[in-house]
C-alpha cells in the first residue's frame, strides 16, 4: 500500500454505529496491544518498585489539569457546538475551532506553568508516603509530564472535528502512536536520560497523538489559529463543559487519592495498582469505550433533531453490547488474572510477589467493567441532550462516596474490623507486602457500581423503558458469563493436574489460552440458546466487516 492509498484509507468516513464501534475496538485493540508492550517494557525493565512508582505518581497531577481544562475542548464537549457551526458554514467551524485553540490553550500554559513552578510544594502535600530523596526525582518528572495536557488538549479540540466528519480511523489512531512514543522513550531516551527519558517518552507520544490527526485538519482547512475571541460564545461552551469538566476531574481525583494512599504502602504498591488499573483498560475500551465515542454524534444528533424515541433505542442498543461483551470479559478476567499477569508482565524485574499483587488486584477492578463501561455510555448520552448537571451530581456523590470508602475500610482493616488477610486468601496473596491495596480497589469497584446505579434510574426517568429493554439482555449475559466462568475454571484445573506444560510463559499461555477458549465457545453456545439478539447483531455486524475486506481483497487482486 503506497503513501496516497494509505492516506486515503486513514481519511475514509465511517457511519453507522456498529461499523464505527467496530473500527473502534479494532483499532483500540491495536493501541491497547501496544499499552501492554509498554507495560512489559517497563514491568521487565523496572519490575514493581520505587521508580515506577514514581514514575506513575507523576501522571497524577497532570492527568488532574488535564481534567479540569483540556477536557473543556473535549469531543463529548464540542460536537454539539460544531454540529450546529456546520449549518452555518465551514468558516463558523473554523472560528469556533480557532477562539476555542485560542482560550484553553492560554489557559493551560498558565494554570501548568504555576503548577511546574510550585512542583515540589504540590509532590510533598500529596505524596508524604514518599521520603525526602524520592519526592526530590518525583518532582522533575512532574514537571516534564505537565506538557501533556496541552499537547493533548490540542489533539482533542483536533478529534472533535474528525468525528463529527466521521473519520474514526484517525481518532482511533492517536492512541496507539500515543503508546509507541512512551516504548520510545523507556527504550531509548532512559537508558542515556535516566528517568527523565520515560517522561520525554510520554511528550514524545502525545505529539503523535495530535501530529497524525494535523494533516487532516489542514486539508480541511481548519486548523485552529489564535484569534479574538467571541466571548459569548466561549461562555456558551464553558457553562456545558464545565459540569463536564467536574465530572471528569472527580474521577481523576478518586484516582489522585487513592495513588496518594498507596504511597504509604510497600514498595510497587502504586506501580502494581497502575498495571492493575491498564489491564482492566484493555476490555473496557474495546466494548465500553468504543460503543460510547461511536454512538455519542449519532446520539446529539438525534436529540438536536427531536427524535427522541430513536435516541432512547440507541441508548439501549449500545448498553445491550456493554453489558454483552462485559459480562464474558468479567468472567475470563476473574478466572486467568493470574495467566494474564503472568504472560503479560512476568519477566525480569517482575518477581512472583509482583505478580500476584497486580492480579488480585487486576480481579477487584475487573469486577466493575459493566459499571465502568455503563458510566462511560450513559454520562456520554446525558450529555449528548444537554443534561449535564445530571452525571455531574451523581459524579461528586460517588466520588465522595469511593473516597470515604477507602478510608473507612483501611481503618477498618488496621483495627481488626475489616478482615483483610480473608480477601487476600481468598485472592492468594496471603503473606505479599501491601494487601492495603486490595482494600483500594475494592473501594474503588463498589464506587463505580454504585454510580452505574444511579445513572441507570435516572436514565430510565429519562427514557422510560430503558431499562425494561436491558432485563432480557442482562439476564442472558449473567448466565452466559457464569457458565463460561465455570467452565474456564474446570478446564484451567484439569489442564493444571493432567498436563506436563513447563512452568513458562509458553506453557502458562497455552493453559491459559486454552481454558479461555473453551469459555467463550460455552458462552456463545449458551447465548445461542438463549436466543441472544446481541449475539445474532454482534455476528451480523463481523460478517458483515470482514465481507467487506475480503470484497476489497478480490478487488484489488484482480485489478493487478
Amino acid at each position: 500500500m503506497g503513501v496516497r492509498e494509505l492516506f486515503r484509507t486513514l481519511h475514509r468516513e465511517v457511519r453507522g454505529l456498529h461499523e464505527a464501534a467496530y473500527v473502534l475496538a479494532s483499532f483500540t485493540l491495536a493501541a491497547q496491544l501496544a499499552a501492554l508492550v509498554r507495560d512489559r517494557v517497563f514491568a521487565h525493565t523496572f519490575g514493581a518498585g520505587e521508580t515506577l512508582d514514581l514514575f506513575y505518581a507523576a501522571f497524577r497531577l497532570p492527568d488532574m489539569l488535564y481534567a479540569l481544562l483540556a477536557s473543556a475542548v473535549s469531543l463529548f464537549v464540542l460536537i454539539p457546538f460544531i454540529e450546529r457551526a456546520q449549518k452555518e458554514g465551514a468558516p463558523a467551524v473554523r472560528q469556533l475551532m480557532s477562539e476555542l485553540f485560542t482560550v484553553f490553550s492560554i489557559a493551560l500554559v498558565v494554570l501548568g506553568g504555576m503548577c511546574a513552578l510550585f512542583a515540589q510544594e504540590i509532590v510533598a502535600l500529596l505524596y508524604g508516603g514518599f521520603d525526602t530523596a524520592a519526592q526530590a526525582r518525583l518532582v522533575p518528572l512532574v514537571q516534564v509530564l505537565l506538557l501533556q495536557p496541552l499537547i493533548l488538549g490540542i489533539s482533542n479540540l483536533f478529534a472533535a472535528y474528525v468525528q463529527v466528519r466521521g473519520r474514526f480511523l484517525l481518532y482511533a489512531l492517536a492512541p496507539v502512536l500515543y503508546n509507541i512514543g512512551i516504548i520510545v522513550g523507556a527504550l531509548v531516551f532512559y537508558p542515556s536520560l535516566g528517568e527523565a527519558g520515560l517522561a520525554l517518552g510520554v511528550v514524545l507520544g502525545a505529539c503523535l497523538h495530535v501530529g497524525i490527526q494535523t494533516p487532516f485538519m489542514v486539508r480541511e482547512g481548519m486548523l485552529p489559529r489564535f484569534a479574538m475571541p467571541n466571548w459569548c460564545e466561549i461562555r456558551t461552551v464553558v457553562c456545558v463543559s464545565v459540569p463536564r469538566t467536574i465530572t471528569l476531574s472527580a474521577q481523576q481525583l478518586v484516582l489522585l487519592v487513592l495513588i496518594a494512599l498507596a504511597s504509604y504502602f510497600a514498595a510497587g504498591s502504586i506501580s502494581s495498582f497502575t498495571f492493575a488499573w491498564n489491564l482492566q483498560s484493555v476490555p473496557l475500551a474495546l466494548f465500553g469505550v468504543s460503543y460510547s465515542v461511536a454512538a455519542f454524534p449519532t446520539l446529539a444528533r438525534l436529540f438536536t433533531g427531536g427524535k427522541r424515541t430513536e435516541y432512547g433505542a440507541l441508548i439501549a442498543t449500545a448498553a445491550k453490547q456493554i453489558i454483552f461483551w462485559g459480562a464474558l470479559a468479567t468472567s475470563l478476567l476473574i478466572v486467568l488474572r493470574a495467566h494474564v499477569v503472568r504472560v503479560l508482565l512476568g519477566s525480569g524485574e517482575f518477581d512472583w510477589n509482583a505478580t500476584m499483587m497486580t492480579a488480585a488486584v487486576f480481579a477487584l477492578l475487573g469486577c466493575s467493567l459493566i459499571a465502568q463501561g455503563l458510566v462511560i455510555l450513559l454520562v456520554r448520552a446525558f450529555y449528548a441532550a444537554g443534561k449535564t448537571l445530571v452525571p455531574l451530581v451523581v459524579s461528586m456523590c460517588t466520588t465522595g462516596i469511593t473516597i470515604g470508602l477507602a478510608f473507612w475500610l483501611l481503618q477498618a482493616g488496621a483495627h481488626g474490623t475489616i478482615q483483610t488477610a480473608v480477601l487476600a486468601s481468598l485472592l492468594r496473596v496471603d503473606g505479599v507486602p501491601g494487601v492495603e491495596l486490595l482494600l483500594l480497589a475494592l473501594a474503588y469497584s463498589i464506587g463505580l457500581t454504585i454510580q452505574m446505579v444511579l445513572l441507570l434510574v435516572l436514565m430510565n426517568r429519562h427514557a422510560p423503558g430503558f431499562l425494561r429493554a436491558l432485563y432480557m439482555s442482562s439476564v442472558q449475559a449473567l448466565c452466559a458469563g457464569i457458565v463460561a466462568a465455570v467452565v474456564a475454571y474446570g478446564a484451567l484445573r484439569l489442564f493444571e493436574s493432567a498436563t506436563t506444560l513447563p512452568s513458562t510463559t509458553l506453557g502458562i499461555l497455552l493453559q491459559g489460552a486454552s481454558a479461555g477458549l473453551l469459555g467463550v465457545l460455552t458462552w456463545a453456545l449458551t447465548h445461542a440458546a438463549l436466543g441472544s439478539e446481541e449475539l445474532k447483531t454482534a455476528r451480523r455486524t463481523i460478517s458483515a466487516k470482514l465481507g467487506t475486506q475480503i470484497q476489497k481483497t478480490r478487488g484489488s487482486v484482480e485489478g493487478v
